[in-house]
């Protein structure tokens, strides 16, 4: 794997070919790396809505009305072989926690009932902090973001091509898919595909800025 390859060639992806599929071994894999981020406290605070066929691109495509500001995007949707809603947890409850914890617990994290219960206590008290803070859902939208990151290089790494999507009306997906009862807010969307012939973002040269601008040695 030549990783700097990988990080130049990605791109935001304008255009989509709407008659290519995405094979399902590798949206398997897709789905994998969302499952797989990290998250802060293992805390895992989103849920992710898969379209997969037409009926779920266009319940997705709701969000981008016809001859609205976003509705550039619109085709973006419904063109992509596969689009990702990534939506993060309002709150984080002490129901969801220990469900979070019985995972771990079956998935063999622990020693003992004490480790166990140490890195309850633990993650309570990160939790609490945030919850005195009032900045829970900042909180779990920051991690939103991480696995956003991680469904973005693995698409790029194994050649699908990608487009974050932010440009859509949050409240139409929340009516949509009966979001705001969930305890969830709509971040962004991923669409997932081929790039189409027309994709006038294809060839572009990448464009950042310098090492010498970015970093610095501590």
């Amino acid at each position: 794997m030549d990783l700097p390859h990988i990080l130049q060639a990605r791109y935001t992806t304008k255009a989509y070919d709407a008659t290519r599929r995405i094979p399902q071994d590798k949206v398997t894999q897709l789905m994998a790396a969302l499952r797989f981020s990290p998250s802060s406290v293992n805390a895992q605070p989103w849920h992710f809505i898969l379209a997969d066929d037409e009926a779920g691109k266009q319940r997705l495509a709701k969000a981008t009305p016809v001859e609205s500001p976003v509705a550039y995007n619109r085709e973006r949707i419904i063109d992509a072989s596969h689009v990702v809603l990534l939506c993060a947890k309002n709150e984080l409850t002490d129901s969801y926690l220990h469900s979070v914890l019985e995972q771990e617990e079956k998935d063999g994290r622990y020693q003992d009932a004490a480790a166990r219960d140490d890195l309850a206590a633990a993650r309570a008290g990160y939790v609490q902090q945030h919850k005195t803070a009032g900045d829970v859902a900042h909180w779990n939208q920051k991690q939103v973001y991480i696995a956003q990151g991680f469904l973005l290089l693995s698409a790029a790494m194994l050649g699908i091509d990608a487009t974050p999507i932010e440009g859509f009306e949050p409240e139409a997906l929340s009516h949509e898919f009966g979001l705001k009862e969930k305890g969830l807010t709509p971040l962004v969307m991923v669409s997932l595909g081929y790039h189409a012939e027309r994709d006038n973002n294809a060839k572009r040269p990448k464009s950042r800025l310098g090492e010498d601008v970015l970093f610095s040695k501590a």
